[in-house]
């Protein structure tokens, strides 16, 4: 199982910073005018480095991964970043809202030891190359881990959710997203804490929920720093000595507490060729037309389990989609239940043979772009369940890619893990 270890955490300097100047949402969700507005923040938000600037006379010696390292390092000697003084986990809580209802996000920060996925960290999802590459230079420049790993682990005991939720001195940083949610961050450098933290974590498999890019980047820089040590100095038996690099930084957060929300990530599609659309869906789903004014996602809430909603152009209509329950024989038994993948396997795949999709969390955002002529129709679905993450990564499968979408997101730039120190 999971190894998980304190260390010692980069900290923005709350007495020369605020976190809500410096701290930013992860690389993937800031468009390009949003980031601007961070950069204008502060000279010394996260994200010059987490996410820098191309430039013209960029060289492979002056580039924004060799600028990124530089910040990090002119940043730590003016003081503005700080090295924690002793190994800790840091307690991080977020307090949000979702359609109405206050909810909080508990979890910690630490260190885990980087193994073959499947072996005691199991992923849920599929990933793309593109932003692996980019994620690698990062870490190259920077030999540091700039945004946490969110990830999950199952243990009804909660020893350290009771350690947690006990916390009652002021937080060391606090910062504020751009849907109004309050971070806040704490440390735990207590020994005994500490220590119950980490036998309660030893034996617990760990299921990554956001992040498995960063992961998986992780796992080869540390799979190439291995290969380039071990030729440099001739060793016979590689990875035997434990490295920094052999950790990474994670959030973890307990499955048996509330606070966890998981939101459905909808579909645009182009290439629908065919005038009977719904004539093929009708040999799998009970299709039916919406009244017009319903609101989706509480449509498809009340119907259950696979149900999808459609929206189609050619028509200006919406309809449900509830599916009949035909055996998808060839999909393994982890995913053939999910509607993630009812929706790519059978919907999309196999009924109208779409391979043109892009993701989209915005319901109206969505119907606008349909309604726009840049996509045919859309698809939209209920939630991932976190049970569901669990028995896939258990299972060893990996669901689509955007099967998920755990919110809130943790900010980049409240705890950094850089190698070394």
């Amino acid at each position: 199982m999971a190894t998980v270890i304190p260390f010692r955490g980069i900290l923005y300097n709350p007495d020369k910073i605020s976190g809500d100047e410096v701290t930013a949402p992860p690389l993937h969700i800031i468009a390009p005018e949003y980031r601007e507005g961070l950069y204008e923040k502060s000279r010394y938000n996260i994200v010059r480095i987490d996410f820098g600037k191309e430039m013209p006379d960029d060289s492979s010696d002056s580039n924004k991964y060799t600028r990124s390292g530089s910040y990090l390092e002119k940043w730590l000697q003016e003081g503005v970043l700080v090295r924690d003084d002793k190994p800790s986990f840091y307690f991080y809580e977020i307090t949000y809202q979702l359609s109405g209802e206050r909810k909080i996000l508990r979890g910690i920060l630490a260190l885990v030891k980087i193994e073959d996925l499947g072996k005691g960290v199991y992923p849920h999802e599929a990933t793309h190359s593109k932003p692996k590459a980019d994620r690698l230079d990062l870490m190259r420049s920077c030999l540091a881990n700039i945004s946490p790993i969110y990830s999950l682990y199952n243990s009804p005991a909660k020893v350290t959710s009771r350690i947690i939720e006990d916390i009652e001195e002021a937080p060391y940083l606090t910062a504020h997203d751009s849907d109004g949610a309050t971070h806040k961050l704490y440390k735990i450098s207590d020994e005994t804490q500490i220590q119950l933290i980490t036998a309660e974590l030893c034996d617990k498999p760990i299921f990554i929920a956001d992040g498995h890019h960063r992961y998986e980047v992780a796992l080869e820089f540390r799979n190439e720093m291995r290969r380039t040590m071990d030729s440099s100095a001739g060793l016979q038996c590689p990875g035997q000595e434990q490295k920094p690099w052999d950790y990474v930084m994670m959030f973890l957060a307990n499955m048996a507490d509330a606070g966890i929300s998981v939101l459905p990530t909808h579909r645009m599609v182009k290439g629908i060729f065919t005038d009977d659309i719904l004539g093929r869906l009708e040999q799998d789903f009970i299709v039916r037309q919406m009244e017009v004014g319903q609101d989706i996602s509480k449509v498809l809430s009340k119907e259950g389990r696979n149900s999808f909603g459609l929206y189609l152009d050619s028509e200006k209509k919406w309809y449900v989609l509830k599916y009949r329950g035909a055996d998808l024989g060839d999909i393994h038994d982890a995913l053939k239940g999910l509607d993630v993948v009812i929706l790519h396997e059978l919907i999309l795949k196999r009924d109208l043979g779409i391979t043109d999709v892009a993701y989209e969390m915005d319901e109206n955002e969505a119907i606008r772009r349909v309604s726009n002529g840049d996509f045919d129709a859309a698809f939209f679905l209920n939630p991932t369940g976190v049970e569901d993450v669990e028995r896939v990564a258990m299972s060893n499968m990996r669901m689509p890619p955007k099967s998920t979408y755990f919110y809130p997101k943790l900010l980049t730039g409240m705890v950094i893990y850089k190698y070394g120190g």
